[in-house]
């Protein structure tokens, strides 16, 4: 259970309540130490599990909380994002770009819901390569959009990040999509 992916990945979880500390009335140094913070724990994900099938100790737990570090650390991002504008500055993610945000949260509870089910019918749905570049995608737009908080003037670091958010949005739907078609055939 102590292995160092699962480790990495409870060290991901673990940062959240720093995330959302950091991200609570944010100033421009508040975003940049968020950043610095978020590529780490971004870092994390990928080496987490680079490192199990590398050393072969890919395990039970890992593959319950990797899923789920990555869903508690978006969420959380994108809640403080949406809830704590900058200080005397407007929303990083604000009006239209509401859309996205929640087609990202809304599917992530869609699927997590449908994971469920199917888990207590003993079907496991596998992470598909699409679905992780999803995350891949999530994640850079969440990060482009705090450094657009630590750097308020660089208004394409914004804008980069509103971008991905979309483009994150329309892979959700094509993922979320892609796991519901499955599950549904399980359905009575």
């Amino acid at each position: 259970m102590l292995t160092l992916p699962n480790l990495l990945t409870l060290s991901r979880i673990l940062a959240v309540p720093i995330l959302v500390f950091l991200l609570w009335k944010p100033s421009w140094f508040d975003y940049a130490i968020t950043f610095v913070l978020y590529c780490l724990v971004g870092i994390t994900d990928y080496f987490d599990g680079y490192l199990a099938r590398a050393q072969g100790t890919v395990s039970r737990l890992g593959m319950f909380l990797d899923p789920i570090a990555d869903k508690i650390m978006v969420a959380s991002v994108i809640v403080m994002l949406v809830a704590r504008p900058p200080v005397d500055s407007a929303p990083i993610i604000a009006d239209w770009h509401l859309i996205p945000a929640l087609v990202i949260l809304l599917r992530e509870i869609i699927v997590s819901g449908l994971r469920e089910f199917l888990a207590s019918l003993r079907i496991s749905i596998p992470v598909s390569q699409l679905a992780k570049w999803k995350t891949t995608l999530q994640l850079v737009a969440l990060g482009a959009l705090i450094l657009a908080g630590a750097l308020p003037h660089w208004e394409w670091v914004h804008v980069v990040g509103l971008t991905s958010l979309w483009a994150a949005a329309a892979l959700t739907l094509v993922t979320g999509w892609d796991y519901l078609r499955v599950g549904l055939k399980h359905m009575d």
